[in-house]
């Protein structure tokens, strides 16, 4: 398992869009949002947006990254020569997921780096309920991509079905307009983007999260990644 997770970090590593998108764009987006003198509800933007970048990142490592990167080890039949082997598929499953979860706790650390040292955005007041909340946000948005990866015979469809979900989720999430109207806001209360939101700016504001956006975001890691493995085709 450590060398299979060490492998696929050093695959990461290769893939400098991926790291871009994940890593670098967050920062630079909560920057442009910094450098804006607009307010809401008189808050600057890089307050405002702040959970909502970090809600970002999960998606694109969760929902676009990990998909393709499974469905092409599917596809280049990877997965079919690992099932023969002691390693076995569940394990470099488990690494790309070890992987990718420590790129989200990065980045997030980045993002809030960025805010505090940039735009005088205070870190989050309920430290343990952001931590709680953030890893929640990224295994629940990993298990939705594993359901992905579990269905798709391909990259390509892979990557098709994780764009069509990263608009709904990333706009009940407030990227497009962090102002929803009451009843789109009452929806995404339910999603599991908008939870992890509401959970996130809760935590920051010094208050432990509501207890339904975690139990949404909960639910959704436990029903993606059991219908996950119970679809599961390595081949």
């Amino acid at each position: 398992m450590r060398l299979l997770t060490l492998t696929e970090a050093k695959l990461l590593m290769r893939e400098p869009l991926a790291l871009f998108w994940g890593l670098a764009f967050p920062m630079v987006l909560l920057a442009v949002m910094g450098l804006s003198t607009a307010t809401i509800g008189g808050l600057p933007l890089a307050a405002v947006y702040e959970p909502i970048v970090i809600a970002f990142i999960s998606v694109v490592f969760g929902v676009q990254g990990l998909p393709v990167h499974v469905a092409s080890y599917r596809e280049g039949r990877i997965l079919r020569r690992l099932a023969t082997t002691p390693a076995g598929p569940v394990r470099v499953i488990g690494a790309q997921l070890a992987v990718s979860l420590t790129v989200v706790l990065a980045a997030t650390a980045g993002v809030l780096a960025v805010g505090r040292l940039g735009f005088a955005v205070p870190l989050p007041r309920q430290p343990a309920g952001f931590a709680f909340a953030t890893v929640l946000a990224a295994t629940a948005m990993l298990g939705l991509g594993l359901l992905i990866a579990a269905l798709a015979p391909n990259a390509r469809s892979a990557g098709a079905a994780g764009t069509v979900l990263f608009f709904p989720l990333m706009y009940f999430a407030g990227l497009w307009t962090p102002q929803l109207s009451p009843t789109a806001r009452h929806i995404g209360e339910f999603t599991p983007l908008g939870a992890a939101t509401q959970a996130l700016r809760e935590a920051m504001a010094g208050a432990w999260p509501h207890p339904m956006p975690l139990i949404v975001l909960g639910a959704c890691t436990l029903a993606c990644s059991a219908t996950a493995a119970r679809l599961f085709r390595w081949e």
